[in-house]
């Protein structure tokens, strides 16, 4: 078994906006001897916040990476770190993230508690099985609550959460924790937090540290059947080692949570935080298995070997101004040396990878190889995308690829000068390279330059990159909802495309019958029903390709279609004329006929909003919410303020921080993330139609 394995641990740091993630990652740069000086978020200073618009902003945009080196018991460890954005508008960084990650810290601010981005991160990390422990942080904040945090984490996230910590003092009074597996109290007295000393228990916390002492015990014992017997035996003879060990395995068998708190921005309690990712999160060998398929498609077990055949996934494309793109991948086996040769298994295509650099936020530190288990970025890739394999060009092997959200709104674009229409849509492509969630195009009608992405804030970034990075400046139009389409009757229908010239012809006759598709599914759902041998194998996937090459463009307003259901019944070939572009052509010229007859509809994105104000203000913000077509699903509170829960279309959600603003004399704040799509009112479906057409559409 590999030491070096054993002591490198592969985590991402991810929260709600402004819940302390970069301010936590900073200090730990600080501890551990990277930095010689805190950075701090809201002065601009953060090393991991490096694009200036994160700076002026004070938010952190793109994932950064970094890696740090912690002792424990002797022991020095490897910790490979990836700082992700809170906002919601760039999700996109912490998805891609977590498919690569072994473990994660998931922050919560002491006062806001589980908030809605807190869910969002906790969901993705469900989705890959992400080992993580919880860090209640900002306990010097007015209004803080360590266990109120402990409770929303299991009644928000259905998970089971441990305390490890239990907070001294309160609020502006907290100077340090216990910690309840080694019964000791730490306090930190010295102002860069560099010094902590070890107390005795305090006297007045010591009949509720015995309370969560013996419950840490009781539901650490139910995870191991010997513990428990020595529980039950001879409760003095388990030990802080056992409990350690327990812990680490529940933590990573996703049973258990382990909860710790501190106060990031004053310097206390993060040096606990490092000895708990080494203690309780996951090495390369503790991860969950790794599967890829080989070139027969069979399932391969990937083994976190430096002595096994070279595989990697790339999850993060970087466009530097100085060395060109920079491509982030983790290596799950093998060893690479710089200016090797790999096979990028996607295309086929085999590429030199001529630098290999290990990344401190934007800076870059040359390797001469990489071995499995770590994260690095490489230079000298001609083509290549997110979500790539790169493998040893004799043992073929594809990973996984990762899924990103679709776009929700766009905009219209055009370049200020003549000149840079060209350098505009290159600048384009670079952006939509690195960012899954932007995409571009031209709109047939009115030859605009559309882009589309995540959000107005993720839109308006984009932006300023093309200025400040591109060169290029545009005007821009006024947001818009990037709407799907669907359709909600069934119909049956035949296609025949008959085709004759000189030599051979064309021929492909087709019956479908076209409908929504079951519950739960995007994209095409498509069943092949013919019998007897009625069309050949070989062209059904011909006829799959041209209906969902159809479904980009839906035929009320050419937006994609969301979801579909097609079941081929019938058919009939030419023994020379017909082929597969046949097919494909005949199925997307079916497609339209059918999608008239099978009530086409707009479908809208839907928003869950959360709104937090005071008591006061919130009769007025449900009012102003109910004008914007909402569903109020659930009110709360925080503290003294109240939390309004609601599903609003994004549509009515423009601008709408201004309207909280007036409604709430200032005090109310909101944040929203992608919830469904909905059919909206038939009015509202007729005014987008004729806002985008120009004129009345019957449907």
């Amino acid at each position: 078994m590999s030491e070096r394995l054993i002591h490198t641990r592969n985590i991402g740091i991810m929260a709600h906006i402004d819940a302390g993630k970069t301010t936590t990652t900073e200090r730990i740069l600080y501890y551990t001897g990277v930095n010689y000086r805190m950075g701090e978020v809201h002065e601009g200073t953060a090393v991991m916040d490096w694009m200036p618009q994160e700076q002026e902003r004070g938010i952190t945009i793109t994932s950064a990476a970094t890696t740090v080196l912690w002792n424990v018991d002797d022991d020095r460890y490897k910790i490979n770190i990836i700082d992700t954005p809170g906002h919601v508008d760039f999700t996109v960084e912490v998805e891609r993230s977590l498919r690569i990650l072994d473990g994660g810290i998931v922050v919560f601010c002491a006062v806001g508690g589980v908030e809605p981005q807190s869910e969002t991160v906790w969901r993705q990390a469900d989705k890959y099985s992400v080992p993580r422990i919880c860090y209640v942080n900002k306990m010097d904040r007015s209004g803080a609550d360590f266990f109120r945090v402990v409770d929303e984490i299991n009644d928000k996230l259905n998970a089971i959460p441990l305390v490890l910590q239990l907070p001294i003092g309160e609020e502006a009074a907290f100077t340090g924790i216990v910690d309840l597996v080694e019964e000791k109290a730490f306090v930190w007295e010295d102002e860069e937090g560099l010094v902590f000393e070890e107390y005795d228990i305090p006297v007045e916390m010591q009949s509720q540290v015995n309370e969560y002492r013996t419950k840490l015990i009781e539901t650490v014992v139910e995870q191991d059947e010997d513990l428990m017997n020595r529980y039950f035996n001879d409760p003095e003879s388990i030990t802080v080692s056992d409990l350690k060990k327990v812990i680490r395995k529940a933590t990573i068998e996703l049973k258990l949570v382990p909860v710790l708190c501190g106060s990031s921005f004053k310097n206390k309690c993060v040096q606990p935080l490092l000895d708990a990712v080494v203690n309780y999160l996951p090495c390369p060998l503790d991860a969950k298995p790794m599967y890829g398929v080989d070139y027969s498609g069979n399932e391969v077990l990937i083994h976190p070997d430096e002595n096994a055949p070279f595989s990697a996934l790339a999850f993060k494309i970087q466009t530097d101004p100085f060395v060109g793109r920079l491509v982030f991948f983790r290596v799950y086996s093998g060893k690479f040396s710089a200016g090797s040769q790999f096979l990028n298994a996607n295309t086929g295509k085999k590429e030199r990878m001529s630098k290999i650099l290990q990344m401190h936020a934007n800076k870059q530190n040359p390797m001469s190889e990489i071995l499995a288990g770590d994260i690095a970025a490489g230079v000298g890739f001609k083509e290549i995308k997110t979500g790539d394999t790169l493998c040893d060009p004799s043992h073929f092997v594809l990973l996984e690829n990762i899924v990103f959200p679709e776009p929700v709104v766009r905009i219209a674009i055009e370049a200020k000068k003549q000149e840079d229409v060209d350098k505009l849509n290159v600048a384009l492509a670079k952006m939509a390279e690195e960012d899954p969630t932007f995409s571009f195009g031209v709109d047939s009608e009115t030859g605009q330059t559309i882009v589309c992405g995540m959000g107005e804030l993720h839109l308006d970034v984009i932006l300023d990159r093309l200025v400040r990075e591109q060169g290029v400046e545009c005007t821009k139009g006024r947001p818009q909802v990037a709407y799907k389409e669907a359709v909600t009757a069934v119909t049956t229908h035949r296609e025949l495309y008959k085709k004759q010239s000189g030599g051979h012809g064309k021929f492909a006759d087709i019956e479908f019958e076209l409908g929504p598709a079951d519950d739960g599914v995007v994209g095409l759902q498509f069943i092949n029903d013919t019998k007897g041998g009625a069309i050949p194998a070989a062209f059904i996937p011909a006829i799959e390709k041209g209906f969902t090459s159809a479904m980009q463009n839906g035929v009320l307003l050419g937006f994609p279609v969301y979801s579909l259901k097609i079941r081929l019944l019938d058919g009939a070939f030419h023994e020379v004329d017909s082929d597969a572009l046949s097919f494909e052509i005949a199925a997307s010229i079916g497609f339209k006929a059918a999608c008239k007859a099978a009530k086409p509809v707009i479908l809208e994105p839907v928003m869950n909003v959360e709104i937090v104000s005071p008591a006061d203000y919130i009769g007025d913000i449900s009012s102003d919410l109910n004008q914007r077509r909402a569903q109020v699903t659930k009110m709360d509170s925080r503290g003294e303020l109240q939390v309004l829960h609601a599903k609003v279309p994004l549509a009515e959600m423009f601008g709408y921080i201004n309207s909280l603003r007036n409604v709430s004399s200032g005090r109310g704040t909101f944040s929203m993330e992608f919830s469904n799509y909905a059919i909206p009112p038939r009015s509202i479906m007729e005014e987008v139609i004729y806002k985008i057409k120009g004129y009345k559409v019957d449907f």
